[in-house]
């Protein structure tokens, strides 16, 4: 890997610019340090991008169209991504630039694998002519057919216990209902696809970090553990407070993330390092 004239930073004090030295942490406007990196390398990209100015990033913008193409080129086949985004409101309509995102990577090659919800506890901007919005996408795209699906099996079956009776309620194409084997349903099922949990406000983590926009490390951990692998090569293009990399050191994964403002990246990279994981993987 060629770093070219981008500044890289790893965890060593070496600051060597080898890809075997993790986390990696590469200052600059993405869609150049993306380059920097070599094709088809990336197991899992995760991250939450700014969106339509609802924050100010230090006057940072971002060419998404470039960096969209990156992405692209250094995920690996059957590679994810998780693009975690949400719409503003400009003169009473919403802007739908998820949408457009969306349609973009699926212009250039990306499956959108599942489009999911990411539901939050509480809502920080109360409206008085629509409902109140307490909901993110969470855009799956895949470079191909997934390579790893390790589902969270945690959500509490109502009927836990029972005994199906040799048929559900999916029908065929001649209105018929599909047949299945008698089972006893197990206590708990595999997660739907919408997500409820708390704010990164709510886990206390606005307090202690200086970046605009954080979202929830849980948030991070699960989606880690249903995209990735342990010793998979996960990339956050960006990095922000370093939420990805914090759970990618908690779960046994090697994090690349991507800055264009140092103070943003020296935080993260100072609180990755300071990120202690007991008694083996958490």
């Amino acid at each position: 890997m060629t770093l070219a004239s981008q500044k890289c930073y790893t965890d060593s004090t070496s600051q060597s610019s080898s890809l075997q030295n993790f986390p990696l942490f590469l200052l600059g406007d993405a869609k150049d340090t993306l380059k920097t990196l070599q094709p088809l390398s990336i197991d899992f990209v995760l991250t939450s991008p700014p969106y339509d100015d609802l924050r100010d990033y230090e006057g940072f913008s971002f060419d998404f169209e470039a960096i969209a193409s990156e992405l692209f080129r250094v995920l690996k086949n059957g590679g994810v991504m998780v693009w975690i985004v949400g719409d503003s409101v400009v003169n009473g309509s919403e802007s739908l630039s998820s949408f457009r995102q969306a349609l973009h990577f699926k212009d250039i090659g990306f499956r959108i694998h599942d489009t999911m919800i990411y539901q939050k506890n509480n809502f920080s901007n109360p409206s008085k002519t629509r409902y109140h919005q307490v909901f993110e996408y969470m855009f799956v795209l895949s470079k191909g057919t997934p390579k790893t699906f390790n589902p969270l099996m945690d959500r509490k079956n109502v009927y836990a216990g029972h005994t199906t009776f040799g048929e559900n309620t999916t029908r065929k194409k001649d209105g018929n209902f599909t047949k299945q084997k008698k089972r006893v349903i197990s206590e708990f099922g595999m997660r739907y696809n919408i997500w409820k949990g708390n704010t990164s406000g709510q886990e206390n983590m606005c307090k202690s970090i200086k970046h605009p926009a954080t979202f929830p490390l849980w948030l991070a951990r699960d989606h880690l553990h249903s995209w990735s692998n342990q010793n998979d090569i996960v990339l956050d293009p960006f990095c922000g407070s370093g939420t990805t990399g914090v759970a990618c050191k908690e779960l046994g994964r090697n994090f690349i993330g991507c800055e264009i403002e140092s103070s943003y990246l020296d935080f993260a990279k100072e609180r990755i390092k300071n990120t202690r994981v007991e008694n083996g993987l958490f």
